[in-house]
């Protein structure tokens, strides 16, 4: 497979590894991470011999699981990759039916849901905005610049998309910017220097304070941040070293205590600025990010 892209899905906050087949145009998923997750395991050893075992069962009852699974080389937690059994999309179904629980049922309606939802179509976009030229004609660290991200993100999905909101919104008890100044505001974020690491996160904690859009602010400015960082510094952020729980909590300190989220994303710098799976996996931990608990 050429061109590898490499995915990394969340359920219950475990890990699906999967991995894009350029030729037939499919994700591939990792099957004992499902097995895992459906059997609420940790060990690697023991998910590994409950899946030789189910699969041992399977393959007498001539299931077509077995027949659909292939091998490929994907990362593993040591960060070597390794031959491990991959099943596309139906074969994932499949196999989520030979666990009769309510999580497996629960885990099959995310499964077969995600991808047509609006985060799932908005994902989809994403990760193509790394193959698209158009990721070279954004404008850097300006409103404009976050309007064509999110335009293009949620673009035939949100009628306001790219669009600076007309209404205030508030999250959690915090009121953004207030949308009678938000354009004003707007203009003196867009003035805000650029040239240190400390800037750009100053930059980037007050675009979050403003949030310009109805939705989909988080997704779209954390792209217009690795393109600063990109420009100026020639790093972006490995989000894949950034827990949830982390992240919110130190955007939650931010307007007001701006070093918690400094160190966070100081610590998960990486100079792989043109690295696909980089891209990829901090497209995967961005809108994880904003899923609900």
């Amino acid at each position: 497979m050429s061109k590898e892209k490499i995915s990394i899905r969340f359920f219950d906050d475990r890990e699906v590894r999967a991995i894009w087949d350029e030729k037939k145009s499919k994700w591939w998923f990792s099957v004992l991470d499902v097995v895992a997750m459906l059997t609420d395991q940790d060990d690697y050893s023991k998910t590994r011999n409950y899946w030789k075992y189910l699969k041992a069962k399977l393959k007498k009852e001539n299931s077509q699981v077995v027949s659909a699974t292939t091998q490929l080389k994907i990362l593993a937690p040591d960060g070597k990759k390794r031959l491990s059994d991959m099943l596309d999309f139906n074969g994932i179904i499949a196999l989520g039916k030979e666990f009769p629980s309510k999580k497996a049922n629960r885990f099959i309606e995310w499964f077969t849901y995600s991808d047509e939802s609006i985060d799932g179509k908005s994902k989809t976009k994403a990760y193509a905005l790394f193959e698209s030229s158009f990721i070279n004609s954004i404008e850097i660290g300006t409103t404009k610049g976050l309007q064509q991200i999110h335009a293009y993100l949620f673009g035939g999905l949100y009628d306001f998309a790219g669009q600076i909101r007309q209404k205030n919104i508030s999250k959690g008890g915090f009121q953004f910017a207030v949308s009678r100044f938000l354009g004003e505001t707007l203009k003196q974020i867009e003035e805000m220097p650029e040239t240190t690491f400390n800037e750009i996160i100053d930059k980037y904690i007050e675009m979050n304070i403003a949030h310009p859009f109805m939705e989909g602010n988080g997704r779209t400015t954390r792209i217009w941040l690795d393109l600063i960082l990109k420009k100026r510094l020639k790093k972006c952020v490995d989000w894949s070293k950034i827990s949830k729980k982390d992240y919110m909590n130190a955007m939650i300190q931010s307007p007001t205590n701006s070093n918690v989220l400094k160190k966070l994303l100081r610590n998960a710098l990486t100079d792989k600025i043109n690295d696909r799976e980089m891209f990829m996996k901090g497209i995967d931990y961005s809108y994880y990010y904003e899923e609900n608990e």
